[in-house]
């Protein structure tokens, strides 16, 4: 129900501002009265039509003038979806305090650092030790609740207020470890304040099949790095800390040594050693620059790259660019890491590389090799029986996995007028007294595109001239004119970046420079007082049309008139 309705200062409001109709750029604000909770603060990896871009972050211009209202950021991971963009918002929102897990709270810091040397002095941290862990900040209570995800330390929040209770899944699964003794329940959240709002990651709504447990992948690892015939190259997410504790537990057993590439990776890696969370044991961790000392079949090579980034470990191992390692067909090349959304055709393009060089590369398609973070329908049934919310906001995944979210709660009873799909930008308001209802007026949520140190100064018309140049190319015409004539002298130039090759197209070009003598010629005054800017875009649209009406493309045309 969307209302335009005259609110009350006492309404739980919720606001994303990044993670509805997208996977990734994760953030959700509520406020209550004067305070605000945020939670997570990630970023999303550029789409096609944004070359040049990093990175895009959430837009936090509602936030504008409330900085002081914004009594924490709660991070309920680690990864960078969630918590990529703070080292840009925390500091536009002065620091508030963040609160977290010792991993987050560990590769946050990092984070920071790797963009800012001094920037983690300026943070106010709080560490979530236990679920059993309740803070308050202005009117919100906070509690946290453990979730089984694929990198560890990953955490819930319950945010309650005096008219309403929120519960924050942030990315879950259920049931992926080994024994029924470890899975973890959510049932005791059934018993908080009503009315209860679950916000539940939804990417498994269309997720038919049982989830992989950890022993059926550790079954089928452990098979295939006994029988390799020679070295093991495992590619991997550098925050899948557990997976990489358990391969050194066992490369140790197996007397293996394991070699470490990739920034990401040994940033993660030395977190985590600190933390105490992986013990890489003596003799077993070496340098890469030692791989070559070793026969084949005692390495491991753990990397990052299996998502085909074009200058990840990985990728240039098999482009040939690494200055260790040289694939070999006796190479066992392991893709343990599920396929982020976007990035399928960069992996198929490695894949097809890999399986040109080597003879024995294993991915999820062939055999469990990885165990996913994320849930399936049958999860999603079993979470909303166990914590029996009285309403639901499907979150953080494209618009058509909220909707088919919702069609699973439905399909186990969930009253349908108590689910709630957001849009980036919608206020969705709660009250114990009266029924949920959307604002008619969004928040801003525009892109805002990082491309390397410039935040937010690539905007639409950036982004179009980038693709023209990609897809056309540049067409420069230099004309030089007499200042007392306006009368262009001699043969204009021209320069062609990515639109023809000037040797080959004489004819077009001699078309072109006689059209824009003749644009230039006609414009000019008997006292020789020209309007250039108005010449200009006469060149860019004539000369645009007849390119056009040649070739079918329509290049950046850039006159530039130089008055001697």
């Amino acid at each position: 129900m969307i209302q335009n309705t005259k609110l009350p200062t006492s309404n739980l409001r919720i606001i994303p501002l990044g993670g509805q109709e997208e996977v990734g750029k994760n953030m959700t604000v509520f406020e209550y009265k004067n305070d605000i909770i945020i939670v997570d603060m990630g970023i999303q990896f550029p789409e096609e039509d944004m070359p040049g871009v990093d990175y895009v972050i959430p837009n936090i211009s509602y936030l504008r003038g409330k900085e002081k209202n914004v009594k924490g950021v709660v991070f309920t991971h680690g990864h960078m979806d969630h918590i990529g963009a703070a080292h840009i918002l925390l500091n536009k929102l002065g620091y508030p305090p963040v609160i977290g897990r010792d991993l987050t709270l560990a590769l946050l810091k990092s984070r920071l650092e790797d963009h800012q040397k001094g920037s983690t002095s300026q943070l106010k941290t709080i560490q979530v030790k236990s679920g059993k862990e309740q803070i308050k900040l202005g009117e919100f209570n906070l509690n946290f609740f453990e979730v089984e995800h694929s990198i560890m330390d990953s955490i819930g929040v319950v945010l309650t207020t005096p008219v309403a209770t929120a519960i924050h899944m942030g990315d879950w699964t259920l049931g992926s470890e080994d024994s029924n003794e470890k899975q973890i329940s959510y049932s005791h959240l059934a018993n908080l304040p009503k009315p209860t709002i679950l916000l539940m990651e939804s990417l498994g709504s269309l997720k038919k099949k049982d989830l992989i447990t950890e022993k059926e992948m550790w079954a089928n690892f452990e098979s295939i790095i006994n029988k390799a015939p020679g070295r093991v190259i495992i590619g991997t997410f550098s925050t899948q800390v557990k997976r990489i504790r358990d391969i050194f537990e066992y490369a140790r057993t197996i007397n293996k040594k394991i070699a470490i590439d990739g920034y990401s990776m040994k940033v993660a890696l030395k977190i985590a050693m600190q933390l105490g969370y992986i013990k890489a044991g003596k003799g077993t961790l070496i340098d890469i620059k030692q791989a070559n000392n070793y026969r084949d079949n005692q390495l491991i090579i753990l990397c990052t790259g299996a998502q085909g980034e074009s200058r990840a470990v990985l990728t240039r191992i098999v482009t040939g660019e690494h200055p260790r390692i040289t694939l070999k067909k006796s190479d066992t090349i392991i893709f343990s890491s599920s396929i982020i959304p976007g990035n399928e055709k960069a992996i198929q393009r490695l894949k097809d590389s890999l399986y040109r060089k080597c003879d024995n590369v294993i991915h999820n398609e062939i055999m469990n090799v990885h165990v996913s973070g994320h849930n399936n329908i049958e999860a999603i049934k079993e979470l909303i029986k166990q914590i029996k919310p009285d309403y639901l906001l499907p979150v953080y995944a494209n618009h058509y996995f909220l909707k088919e979210a919702k069609n699973v709660a439905k399909s186990i009873g969930f009253n349908e007028k108590n689910i709630f799909i957001l849009d980036n930008g919608h206020i969705i308001n709660f009250n114990k007294n009266n029924a949920p209802f959307i604002e008619a007026k969004k928040v801003d949520t525009s892109y805002v595109m990082v491309d390397g140190l410039g935040v937010g100064d690539v905007g639409q018309i950036v982004l179009r001239d980038r693709n023209t140049l990609s897809q056309d190319g540049m067409f420069v015409i230099v004309a030089i004119v007499d200042r007392r004539t306006g009368k262009v002298k001699g043969s204009p130039d021209i320069i062609s970046r990515g639109f023809v090759y000037l040797k080959e197209s004489k004819e077009l070009l001699y078309e072109t420079r006689k059209k824009t003598v003749e644009i230039i010629n006609k414009s000019s005054n008997a006292n020789g007082a020209v309007n250039w800017s108005y010449v200009k875009d006469g060149i860019r649209n004539r000369i645009g049309d007849f390119l056009y009406a040649k070739t079918e493309r329509r290049p950046m045309i850039l006159p530039v008139i130089i008055e001697v």
